[in-house]
């Protein structure tokens, strides 16, 4: 049996439910495949004050690896 036919029987089941069996059904698949929640721009200066500390060479030239 193949996906699609999965899914033709488990439409063909969920038509037959009672109104209640739906709802819990709704509630079941909610809790299996949460909806996504929107995503919020992000705003200027969020991370301001997050960098604590840095190395004292952070501007220094970095070393060529090519040079033996």
């Amino acid at each position: 049996m193949n996906i699609s036919e999965h899914k033709l029987n488990i439409i063909r089941a969920v038509d037959q439910l009672p109104e209640e069996s739906l709802l819990e059904l709704e509630k079941l698949i909610q809790t299996l495949h949460p909806p996504k929640q929107p995503v919020s721009k992000r705003q200027f200066g969020c991370m301001k004050g997050l960098v604590i500390s840095m190395a004292s060479d952070f501007d220094a030239p970095l070393i060529d690896s090519k040079s033996n």
